[in-house]
């Protein structure tokens, strides 16, 4: 069946081509022949059978433009091609070389694996401790922000990238709960890495839950318990309290434990 409609247009030309030379060559010519179309698959050119000529008809109003997606700022907009790679910020003599020498050991023909270390590095000395700190959770967040921002980059241009997608889902989790930690540890330090980096921290949304037949018959169970109980708890004090003595009486009154 697949074969078969591959080459039916095929086909279906060549028995129109054949009827054609037929009556052609019985002389029959005194009337026009018929405009014969064949099959037309979509998107292709419409084939038509005009006075035994084959003409070509383009199909119209096939297909609509696609809109094309606003373009999203990059994180690496704000590098400049003049800066040096990062294998080559601590050699001195990468700052006196020129021409072609020069554009290798930047970022002018550097590539986006390249320039996300760069950026990466940027962002790390803006946040850590010490020259030397490469472990703290101010590092560790600097790391993550530059990781999900090239992660939604690219979704944005691919958006049915599904494994991407799960990494990027999975960074931000593990940078709100440092983040979090942060916050509740050392608060100056969270501003200040909020501010640095461009973060907006937003609290959790409240804890919800769907109430249903058998958790609003366990919590009502659980209410009445706790009546009984606390009904209990009051009728054994007040006979301790009519047992003891006046002066002990006073006391308990007072609000002392029994």
């Amino acid at each position: 069946m697949l074969l078969r409609r591959m080459f039916y247009p095929a086909l279906y030309l060549k028995q129109v081509g054949s009827v054609v030379n037929c009556r052609v060559a019985q002389g029959v010519t005194s009337r026009p022949l018929p405009t014969v179309c064949c099959y037309r698959p979509p998107g292709k050119v419409q084939y038509e059978e005009r006075n035994g000529s084959l003409h070509f008809q383009p199909c119209r109003h096939y297909g609509k433009a696609v809109p094309k997606k606003p373009d999203v700022p990059s994180q690496l907009d704000d590098l400049t091609p003049t800066m040096l790679k990062k294998e080559f910020v601590s050699v001195k003599l990468a700052e006196q070389t020129d021409g072609i020498v020069k554009k290798l050991l930047t970022l002018e023909l550097a590539s986006r694996k390249e320039k996300l270390e760069v950026k990466r590095e940027e962002l790390i000395d803006k946040v850590r401790k010490s020259p030397y700190d490469r472990s703290s959770s101010e590092v560790q967040i600097a790391v993550l922000t530059v990781k999900i921002r090239n992660l939604q980059e690219h979704l944005h241009k691919y958006p049915k990238d599904k494994s991407n997608k799960r990494r990027m889902l999975m960074a931000v989790d593990r940078r709100k709960k440092m983040l979090k930690n942060l916050r509740l540890t050392s608060y100056e330090t969270f501003e200040n890495v909020c501010q640095q980096l461009g973060i907006v921290y937003t609290f959790p949304p409240e804890y919800y839950r769907r109430v249903t037949r058998r958790w609003a018959a366990k919590k009502a169970l659980c209410i009445k318990v706790f009546n009984e109980v606390k009904q209990k708890r009051l009728a054994e004090k007040r006979k301790l309290l009519d047992e003891s003595s006046p002066k002990e009486n006073s006391v308990l009154k007072e609000g002392t434990p029994i």
